[in-house]
């Protein structure tokens, strides 16, 4: 009896020790982060980021790097699993109003198409110019009758074009003209469709019409019904062109959380809440290599890389979806590279595959750098103005015809740190009016634009809104408008509109 208890206990003890062993192991471990899909519909939920996998002091070292280091980034978003771990906004853009996504809006017109194509609205190996049928198209040959929609879609159309780096100068003369449309239909052709990646902004501009041709929408109407709506999307800015179609190549403006959301759409396969927005077969093959740029691959208005697809856009428009981290950052820029944050990025992500350990200590440093990266800086002394400043304050310039779309202009200047400029576009009933700063704090309009500027010189008033700068010289009753970032130069004088 008694070499039977030992025998027993001997047993007992060694069941403790195995369990001992494997138990205690995994009870010191974080609880893995739930992978189960979670749908931002009405916002998204948070979590630190520790819970991710990142450290809370090596993001907070990362921003103030960025901030130091004067790289013109907006906002930096990242979402992991579902949940927000770092929604960051640098001065003086604050995430509160709708940030132009420039090309980002190339994802988004081609997933309206491909939402068309799940609809038979239209099919993507129909020509071009049967959706034109009333139109008289100049340089028309073979070559351009062979045109299709996926051409467009996956930017090997073939039609005369400046490329990505040229593509600008392409944008700007199609914008010259009263019908872009048009224009866009009648460039020469210079190759076969299909044979040569070429990024083209005109080319996508016509997918715009072709949506509301086939679906009588225009693309911004059939994108809130089909996209924006079940998404809960509902702070949208997105501008057209003269005959009223909507801007196929650029000019969507959305929150960073919203954009974030196509991203997500994508992570899911095109689903939503259960529901098929985009069908999975499109997701699949807009993220699958179409062309061949010399780069990165692209799909259907998507680059994709070895280890992710992205919506990318002009000064830092970015939205990046990583599978294999079940990741999606966004960013918004007035002039910067995405790989300027990458080491940032890379240095706080510690353990992709687990949570690391809480840190609140930690946690409450980032949450304070956050709160420090979007305060304005103290005002500065604002000088005496030029004598030009009362010369042309109130005066009215009248422009012709001109890639800015400015119709009229005018500016008023007092004795305060705070001048207010007067546009008003072609077609529109009235002028916005926009504060600059003159103490080098920006001002945000109505409509949720950033302004400041200064006299460079007694003749030039400078202002900066948004992504770009613009240059006013005054000579007599004239005023030449200049921009260095958009290559633009018009002139006007003062007139009656």
């Amino acid at each position: 009896m008694r070499a039977r208890t030992m025998v027993v206990g001997i047993v007992c003890l060694a069941i403790l020790a195995m369990l001992a062993v494997v138990l205690i192991p995994r009870l010191l471990q974080p609880e893995p982060v739930s992978t189960e899909v979670y749908w931002p519909t009405e916002g998204w939920r948070k979590s630190t980021p520790e819970e991710q996998g990142f450290d809370s002091s090596k993001l907070a070292e990362g921003l103030v790097a960025i901030q130091e280091q004067n790289i013109k980034i907006d906002s930096l978003l990242i979402i992991r699993h579902g949940s927000v771990l770092l929604d960051a906004y640098f001065y003086p853009y604050d995430g509160k109003v709708a940030h132009d996504l420039a090309s980002v809006t190339k994802s988004v017109m081609t997933t309206l198409i491909g939402i068309a194509v799940d609809q038979g609205e239209l099919q993507l190996d129909q020509p071009m110019l049967s959706f034109f049928p009333d139109r008289t198209i100049a340089n028309l040959d073979d070559r351009k009758q062979h045109i299709t929609v996926r051409h467009l879609a996956s930017m090997v159309n073939g039609f005369e074009s400046g490329s990505l780096r040229g593509d600008e100068p392409t944008l700007r003369a199609m914008r010259a003209n009263a019908d872009w449309v048009q224009s866009a239909l009648d460039r020469k052709m210079v190759r076969e469709p299909g044979t040569v990646f070429c990024y083209d902004s005109p080319g996508m501009h016509l997918l715009s019409a072709i949506l509301e041709e086939t679906t009588g929408m225009t693309a911004v109407d059939f994108a809130h019904q089909n996209l924006f709506e079940p998404l809960g999307i509902r702070d949208v800015v997105w501008d057209s062109d003269p005959q009223g179609i909507t801007r196929g190549w650029g000019d969507l403006h959305l929150k960073p959380s919203d954009a974030a959301k196509i991203g997500y759409l994508w992570l899911n396969n095109g689903v939503w809440e259960g529901e098929q927005i985009v069908s999975a077969a499109w997701v699949e093959d807009s993220v699958t290599a179409q062309s061949r740029s010399g780069g990165d691959d692209y799909g259907y208005g998507w680059w994709v890389s070895k280890e992710s697809y992205y919506a990318f856009g002009r000064d830092g428009q970015n939205i990046k979806v990583m599978p294999s981290l079940n990741a999606i950052v966004v960013t918004t820029g007035g002039g910067f590279e995405y790989d300027e944050i990458v080491p940032f990025l890379t240095a706080a992500l510690v353990d992709p595959n687990k949570p690391l350990p809480p840190n609140p200590q930690a946690v409450a440093t980032l949450e304070a750098t956050l709160a420090a990266l979007v305060q304005a800086p103290a005002p500065q002394p604002v000088g005496p103005l030029p004598d030009t400043a009362e010369a042309i304050s109130g005066k009215t310039y009248v422009f012709g015809p001109n890639p800015a779309e400015v119709e009229t202009l005018s500016l008023e200047f007092d004795d305060s740190a705070e001048a207010m400029l007067h546009i008003k576009r072609p077609g529109s009933d009235e002028a916005v009016a926009w504060p600059i700063g003159l103490d080098g704090v920006y001002r945000r309009s109505a409509d949720g634009q950033w302004l400041r500027g200064s006299w460079a010189d007694p003749e030039t008033f400078v202002f900066e809104i948004g992504q770009n700068t613009y240059r006013l010289h005054f000579v007599d009753d004239r005023l030449e408008v200049s921009s260095p970032e958009l290559g633009l130069v018009f002139e006007g004088q003062i007139g009656t509109p």
